[in-house]
């Protein structure tokens, strides 16, 4: 099986430091953090001995919620964690089957949840290292083995089978037994060809040109969040370029469903490049554990890129800012979160952009704590042959031995939101070993002076000793770029800028199907109370950094650290249906240019993000 050009640190070498680790905080003391205290789903599921669901839920809850614990060294956190691996590996079957259902309802019980499963397990024994939860996977995967050849996979599974590959990898890789490999290409066989769904037929269509009215596996939005890696994953096995697939998928997604965010649409299925469609959280997580895992794979730094945008501008945006609500799905242009009049989502229901508990289904509320933790765990990676790549440079710290000497690194500056990032290696003792630092894509960068063209990867190989500082300097143009929409929007390097609309937050606490909504974790519309039908009248941009305070997350409307001033003005924009309409009735003037600050995507909750240039006269 061929190697992975790099692999990934554990959480007891690696540490975020900063504005990420205040962000983690945040998230482990806020809704994801507790969901197993207050919701039924993970409290009372049947994966654990409860009544309550007994499927996905605690497998996406677990996948997140592990290596966070691990990454802020929570005993409490690592301890909820093990009772929860423990209770389902002790009612596991004589034959090694794990999940929550009788012998006969095997056939019918979608194997995606098995798969998470698997791969929960894989990251549990990485960061723990626990012999016991490994015999289980162990067992666990050789039975899984076994009931393919009676059962193939179907549905949920069928569609998401190259989840699997994770834990089969990470097993064989631990015991180098063939039979796994005779597995991943039974997942390969058995599951979807996702290939197939781009390829274009005779009329130069592919099928999900032709997949638009209706909710389906195929043009799911969390489902293709997740194939991007598909074939990565298993080039490892057949030798296939490990980009192609994903590049070429990427690039049609993009054009066809692209949102200014780098994401793409999908009110649970594909939408459209419309600012006033959304995207589910889901997606965006899966996407980012996507392009983790093709970089991993491939070496190729566009990945990178990518994860930084969906973690820099999706992915903030879709909570609130102390984490105890999110959306199920979020908008570009989001100037209200209140029930709709009537559904207008492709098919989500009318709440489906509200923040909540869980809003329109509880998928994302049990998967939203896995984005952050593995983007943390990505900062630094272990190259193959030897090294040590800074892959993403956010504030992070890493300590790991080479050559049989104690080697830690740090990463200073709080990028993305300053544009010095200080690289700081030292050693006890002379070590011999390559340093590589991936210089983000930008307009330019020097590197101790020297200039670096960006988007590459820059190789320092030399005999350490003592301690030594590396200064990375990155340049970003503010750049006022065409959407499809025929509207604008505003970047600086990967950070997405948006108009924040003040906001009206009114609580909701009630009882619906058994799951209580009170405080702190209710749901809330969000009303505005600030003007949004706005328009760029030119060029005018002036960046102003403010400090990243610690122990408060930068993405707030109240604490972004990073704002760009410009002059807007108002024009005629409707409100129909509680959205803003997709355009505006006319670009011309209503008032008199203003003075106006736009801040980070990702630091809002209402915004405006494309937006017209006016027609001045």
């Amino acid at each position: 099986m061929r190697n992975l050009q790099y692999s990934f640190f554990t959480a007891g070498e690696l540490k975020p430091s900063g504005w990420l680790r205040d962000q983690l905080t945040c998230e482990a003391e806020g809704l994801a953090g507790n969901l197993d205290k207050v919701w039924p789903d993970i409290r009372d599921s049947m994966w654990i001995g409860g009544e309550r669901d007994g499927w996905e839920r605690v497998p996406y809850w677990l996948d997140g919620f592990i290596p966070l614990a691990y990454l802020l060294d929570n005993e409490d956190m690592k301890e909820r964690a093990e009772k929860y691996i423990y209770a389902i590996i002790d009612r596991s079957s004589p034959d090694g089957w794990l999940c929550p259902c009788a012998p006969s309802e095997r056939r019918a019980y979608d194997p995606w949840a098995a798969l998470l499963l698997f791969k929960v397990l894989s990251v549990y024994c990485a960061e723990s290292g626990d012999e016991k939860a490994e015999k289980a996977l162990y067992r666990a995967l050789r039975q899984f083995n076994q009931h393919l050849d009676g059962q193939t996979l179907h549905n949920w599974g069928a569609a998401r089978w190259f989840e699997g590959l994770i834990p089969v990898f990470y097993m064989y890789e631990k015991t180098g037994e063939d039979w796994l490999l005779l597995l991943a290409k039974k997942l390969d066989v058995q599951g979807f060809d996702w290939q197939k769904v781009f390829e274009k037929d005779a009329d130069g269509k592919n099928m999900l040109d032709e997949l638009t009215k209706s909710w389906d596996y195929i043009s799911h939005v969390v489902n293709l969040g997740m194939m991007l890696k598909s074939r990565s994953l298993m080039s490892r096995i057949t030798g296939e370029d490990p980009d192609k697939f994903a590049a070429e998928a990427l690039a049609y997604l993009h054009e066809k469903h692209g949102m200014a965010t780098g994401h793409f649409t999908g009110d649970e299925n594909l939408s459209g490049t419309s600012p006033i469609q959304g995207s589910e959280l889901c997606s965006v997580v899966e996407a980012m554990y996507s392009f983790e895992q093709l970089f991993s794979v491939s070496g190729n730094t566009r990945w990178l890129d990518m994860l930084e945008r969906e973690a820099f501008n999706a992915l903030p945006a879709t909570f609130s800012p102390d984490m105890w609500t999110h959306q199920y799905v979020q908008l570009t242009n989001q100037v209200e979160c209140s029930r709709l009049p009537k559904r207008v989502f492709r098919t989500n229901d009318e709440e489906a952009h509200i923040f909540g508990l869980e809003p329109n289904y509880g998928c994302c509320t049990a998967n939203m704590v896995q984005g952050y933790p593995k983007f943390a765990l990505t900062a630094y990676m272990k190259k193959s042959g030897g090294g040590v790549l800074a892959a993403l440079p956010v504030p992070s710290a890493l300590t790991t031995v080479i050559d049989g000497k104690t080697v830690s690194f740090t990463t200073g500056g709080q990028y993305p939101f300053t544009d010095r990032i200080v690289y700081t290696v030292e050693t006890q003792e002379p070590v011999e070993f390559t340093f590589d630092i991936r210089i983000p894509s930008c307009d330019s960068a020097t590197l101790d002076g020297k200039q670096v063209a960006g988007g590459k990867i820059v190789s320092i190989n030399e005999l350490w000793n003592g301690r030594r500082e590396i200064i990375l300097d990155l340049c970003f143009d503010v750049k006022l770029t065409k959407r499809p929409s025929g509207l604008y929007c505003l970047n600086r390097g990967p950070l997405l800028f948006s108009l924040p609309i003040k906001e009206n937050w009114k609580k909701r606490e009630y009882e619906s199907n058994g799951v209580e909504r009170k405080f702190p974790y209710c749901d809330y519309y969000v009303y505005p109370e600030s003007d949004w039908n706005m328009a760029f009248t030119d060029d005018y941009f002036t960046v102003e950094h403010s400090e990243v305070i610690g122990g408060i997350t930068p993405f707030s409307p109240q604490t972004a650290p990073l704002r760009i001033k410009t002059r807007l003005v108002h024009v005629d924009w409707k409100m129909p249906d509680g959205r803003c309409a997709l355009l505006p009735e006319s670009n011309i003037p209503v008032s008199d240019a203003e003075e106006a600050e736009l801040i980070p995507y990702g630091a809002t909750c209402l915004r405006m993000t494309e937006m017209p240039v006016a027609e001045i006269k």
